[in-house]
């Protein structure tokens, strides 16, 4: 079947619904456009490109009849919660090309217990780190920390989260607030049974994406997220507010460092383990201010709202390369870069990251298609309907739209993202001005 594929007509299934998606299925219909593309479940956006099916992503069986139905050779996963649960081995072994990983390797991102003990085996640089199994143990190790005059932490929920389980803590009060929240309120379920607790590093904030087959890393472009809701890094932890790529902050130098000690040791630590890893691999790092990069997380998976500034800049198809990495052939395939610059400005519904209403019409997505260069649109929460005999697009979700803008360098491309950010307009949305800002004041002082 897969030699077949590339003979006729590509049939391609991307899992998940959001921004990070949405790209996914742009990067594959910009790649191939005579691919038939599907999705479950999509979005409003993703519908003009795909096919779209509301089915339960946590349903197996019904996914792989699905496969069967439409004769879909290549399945793309998007979001973490069904790599954990072990769907990527249920595709394999019903004869699917998949670009997710195995469950065993998705646990370096389902159990932040696992992946820090795994830094440690293999040598992964990355912050010093205390596991509590009980809430009496956790503020016992912060009361430990404030006898050393240690006031700054950061405590991390075990499990999957949707981004928002790691809270950096000014004091050790805050901390002991956020420990009774995850482990004795259950704010995040049996994800806050566990916790670890980790010294604070300082720094800038940094992702790699890379591809892997567990015998090679190919990375592509770095790139910034920011995760708080508001300006200047200022209120609680989204699930991404918007990105930026490259950043300056992983030169040469540090990327040096980053194929030494991270990428050589990560890949060891898969062989030694017998780890079946073939997907995508998420380097959350912070660069600390001499230069040292460092492990914060693993996520088994594209980020988001990262993957809306990466994969505009990946200028090889991306199912070719889902085809080298699924026979481990992944040091055979070129990974072409494009040198230019991306961001993305995600605009979000009123309250979110909090409550948010649904339902609210967006203005302005046909004008900024048709008048901006170098733009494009990522529906992450939106719904098409048909009104009065016209498609119309309307809020379903907290993040609604990641706007990227493509160009020759970050202030040009900054400017243009903006503009087309000025020109769409929702109910209560709301967005951060100062996507980027930080790279712009280190490029100039370089």
């Amino acid at each position: 079947m897969r030699e077949k594929a590339f003979m006729r007509q590509r049939r391609v299934l991307v899992l998940g619904g959001g921004g990070r998606e949405h790209a996914i299925v742009w990067k594959v219909n910009k790649d191939d456009k005579n691919a038939k593309i599907y999705c479950i479940p999509g979005n409003g956006g993703i519908s003009l490109l795909a096919e779209c099916y509301n089915i339960d992503l946590h349903k197996f069986d019904d996914i792989v009849k699905f496969i069967k139905e439409k004769e879909i050779e290549v399945v793309i996963v998007g979001p973490e919660a069904p790599l954990v649960k072990g769907i990527a081995d249920v595709l394999r072994g019903n004869r699917c090309v998949v670009l997710g990983v195995s469950q065993r390797a998705a646990l370096l991102e389902g159990s932040k217990v696992y992946a820090k003990n795994f830094m440690t085996k293999y040598n992964i640089p990355t912050a010093r780190f205390k596991e509590c199994n009980s809430v009496e143990e956790a503020r016992k190790y912060l009361s430990d920390l404030q006898a050393k005059g240690i006031e700054k932490t950061v405590v991390k929920a075990d499990g999957l989260a949707a981004g928002k389980g790691a809270v950096v803590c000014d004091s050790l009060k805050e901390a002991n607030s956020v420990v009774e929240k995850f482990m004795v309120e259950k704010i995040f379920g049996s994800s806050g049974e566990r916790v670890v607790i980790e010294e604070y590093l300082s720094g800038e904030e940094a992702t790699i994406l890379a591809f892997c087959d567990g015998i090679t890393i190919k990375p592509l472009v770095s790139s910034q997220d920011h995760k708080r809701a508001y300006d200047n890094d200022e209120g609680p932890n989204t699930g991404g507010m918007g990105a930026y790529a490259p950043t300056p902050v992983v030169d040469d130098v540090v990327w040096e460092k980053i194929e030494k000690n991270i990428f050589t040791n990560f890949l060891y630590g898969l062989q030694q383990e017998g780890i079946d890893y073939r997907g995508v691999i998420y380097f959350g790092l912070m660069i600390t201010p001499d230069n040292e990069p460092k492990v914060l997380e693993f996520n088994c998976r594209l980020g988001d709202p990262e993957a809306q500034v990466v994969l505009p800049l990946l200028e090889t198809p991306l199912v070719d390369i889902a085809y080298h990495v699924e026979e481990r052939k992944l040091s055979t395939v070129g990974v072409e870069l494009s040198k230019k610059a991306s961001v993305c400005v995600v605009m979000a519904s009123g309250g979110y990251p909090g409550d948010y209403e649904k339902g609210k019409e967006i203005f302005g997505l046909e004008k900024v298609e048709k008048e901006y260069k170098d733009v494009i649109i990522f529906h992450a929460g939106t719904e098409k309907k048909n009104v009065d005999g016209r498609e119309r697009f309307f809020t379903s979700g907290g993040r609604v739209l990641g706007v990227t803008a493509i160009g020759e360098d970050l202030a040009s491309t900054l400017n243009k993202a903006y503009k087309a950010v000025g020109a769409i307009y929702f109910e209560k949305m709301h967005y951060r001005r100062d996507i980027g800002r930080k790279a712009l004041k280190l490029t100039a002082k370089a």
